[in-house]
């Protein structure tokens, strides 16, 4: 019964401490979501470092990962190429610290539409094409390193 507990309080202080993943972190403070998605031009092929909550996790490879501002919704993603580092698939709710160069995407409508249909089936969600009216642009973050806390 004693080695139960023991183990027990051993699980409870690994779940606690933070998750480093990949790269460290090499800037000393982080810009806030809202902040970098209100002005993503100045930022594009920069390296920035955000904060906040984890909204979504990659199912299949967890090779991304969105997180979102607290205060204003604002979102951005967080990808890495497979295998790099493995965002946690049960992250949904906890707080992260994500570092990585952030990128502009510029898709048709069409890619948009396959790229779409695929995030749908990775997540397990309905996919309705009628919403994709036109090419799109996103930002994303191309990840080197992140912190998965509480």
């Amino acid at each position: 019964m004693r080695l139960f507990f023991i183990l027990l309080a051993l699980s409870a202080l690994a779940f606690a401490a933070d998750q480093k993943l990949g790269k460290p972190l090499t800037l000393k403070e982080a810009i806030t979501v809202d902040a970098l998605m209100a002005a993503p031009e100045k930022h594009v092929g920069k390296l920035v470092q955000v904060e906040g909550r984890i909204t979504e996790v990659c199912q299949m490879m967890g090779c991304w990962m969105s997180i979102v501002d607290p205060h204003s919704g604002k979102a951005v993603r967080i990808k890495v190429n497979d295998g790099e580092i493995e965002f946690p698939k049960d992250g949904r709710g906890r707080r992260a610290i994500a570092e990585g160069t952030l990128t502009k995407l510029e898709l048709s409508k069409e890619r948009a539409i396959a790229d779409a249909r695929h995030e749908a089936e990775e997540m397990g969600r309905k996919f309705d094409a009628s919403k994709i009216t036109g090419p799109v642009v996103r930002y994303q973050i191309r990840g080197t390193g992140a912190v998965i806390l509480d």
